[in-house]
């Protein structure tokens, strides 16, 4: 065995290690700015702030982002990214009827993992910063639009089944979309009161009323 070959053998595990370790500090410093938003909001958040909770150097903030805008951005992408795929891994089974991956994709909005005050906060902060709602259309655009292109296709498809009248895709699944920015806002606001229990409750009732052959009313239906 020759020393180049012993090196080989020994670079690949190494530059694997670093990867790993460059992966976590990055998503320590972004976990940070959640925490530093949903405290501080966007406008208080800076580097300083974030490295106070990670308990990290401003040396190693800059050297994995440039800028606060760069991790701002970063933490938004991962959110949306979680989101994302958070309603797809349940759409994967193809053998789920329409009803079934719509519900799928309403749980999925009030996911523990993603609906959490912490990360509420984030969104909002972004909804409500001026200077901040051009870098959220950005990255989270093409996002949206996709998950309600879903939403409508199927709806047209349980309308379609259920052979349903005056009754629109594209309407309901903005519709939901709309319950689902009007119940994170309860739920970040109203913690004691409004519940991500409440808000599932909520939308299944409007999926019954809307699809009533499709989908029962919470009170008669097994919360999953």
């Amino acid at each position: 065995m020759t020393y180049a070959s012993i090196v080989g053998e020994n670079e690949k595990p190494l530059k694997q290690s670093r990867s790993a370790a460059k992966q976590a500090r990055r998503k320590q410093l972004i976990d940070a700015t959640i925490s530093s938003i949903s405290k501080h909001g966007i406008s208080g958040t800076t580097m300083a702030t974030v490295t106070d909770i990670a308990r990290l150097s401003i040396g190693l903030v800059n050297f994995h982002f440039k800028s606060k805008e760069a991790l701002l951005e970063e933490t938004l992408k991962t959110l949306a990214q979680e989101h994302r795929e958070q309603w797809r891994k349940s759409l994967r089974n193809s053998g789920l009827a329409p009803e079934e991956k719509l519900r799928a994709i309403v749980q999925a909005q009030f996911h523990p993992q993603i609906c959490s005050r912490k990360k509420l906060a984030v969104w909002f902060s972004f909804f409500g910063e001026a200077a901040y709602r051009g870098s959220y259309r950005k990255i989270v655009t093409d996002i949206d639009r996709e998950r309600w292109d879903v939403s409508g296709e199927l709806c047209r498809q349980i309308i379609n089944e259920g052979d349903y009248e005056n009754v629109e895709a594209d309407y309901v699944a903005k519709s939901l979309e709309g319950l689902f920015d009007g119940f994170w806002l309860n739920i970040l606001m109203y913690p004691g009161k409004f519940t991500r229990t409440d808000a599932l409750d909520q939308v299944h009732n409007f999926m019954a009323l809307t699809f009533p052959r499709h989908f029962k009313h919470p009170k008669t239906s097994d919360r999953t």
